[in-house]
């Protein structure tokens, strides 16, 4: 029977997976030895608590993340099809906002069945709390790093969401956060409205929905977000 690869997600903030992945999906991973993942050191912690503590020296894992080269990545599909693997991300949904697209693509080019599995995503959880519109919504991502070129990109954002009512989801570098919160504020018309949804899952979870008028209010009162996950939900 011809390997499948697995899409197996991980916990956004809580290191404990018993908390936030299905049993199905914890009971995989012993019969899985190939896992294709983020970043070494993070997988093995996470693999170590979901039950494969004692055995993660009997695993392989490859790194597949923004750094890794096509070839290398091609080098990796070579592998697939010859047993069970398993891509993981760093947190939440493997290749979504997230390495690892190319190898479910070279999967599907390869005759490999992929099976993606339950499990949480930050972008979904905060688009859900946000009490915007979940019918018609776009993932936007980052944004541009350079001030102007930012706002400018967030004023076309606002216009489009007003027009197609169309929540849009965007994501920052943590350290950048109150950046991003700073330039949303000086463009966005006073009545679209934003929510801040931070550290999702988290004992210090933040979720906060309010107009551009009153988050500016907030932010004079000395609200931050912080070096922490976030995702931002606009709806003009």
């Amino acid at each position: 029977m011809k390997g499948k690869l697995h899409l197996v997600p991980t916990p956004l903030g809580d290191p404990d997976p018993n908390n936030s992945l299905p049993a199905p999906v914890l009971s995989l991973l012993p019969s899985i030895r190939l896992f294709f993942v983020e970043e070494l050191r993070t997988a093995r912690r996470f693999l170590s608590a979901a039950g494969l503590k004692g055995h993660i020296e009997e695993l392989e894992l490859l790194e597949l993340n923004e750094h890794t080269s096509r070839e290398q990545i091609e080098a990796y599909a070579q592998r697939m099809g010859a047993e069970d693997a398993a891509l993981i991300s760093e947190a939440g949904l493997p290749a979504v906002a997230d390495p690892g697209a190319l190898l479910v693509a070279l999967a599907h080019e390869r005759g490999v069945e992929v099976v993606p599995h339950i499990g949480p995503s930050s972008l979904m959880m905060a688009l859900m709390a946000s009490g915007l519109n979940g019918q018609c919504f776009a993932f936007t991502g980052y944004l541009p790093v350079k001030t102007q070129v930012r706002r400018e990109a967030i004023l076309q954002l606002d216009r489009t969401s007003a027009r197609l009512k169309q929540s849009q989801i965007i994501i920052e570098t943590p350290y950048r956060n109150d950046a991003l919160l700073a330039d949303i504020l000086e463009v966005c018309r006073p009545a679209t409205r934003l929510c801040v949804a931070a550290d999702i899952t988290c004992p210090t979870e933040l979720i906060r929905t309010r107009t551009i008028s009153d988050w500016r209010a907030e932010v004079k009162k000395g609200f931050t977000i912080g070096k922490r996950p976030c995702v931002f939900v606009l709806l003009g």
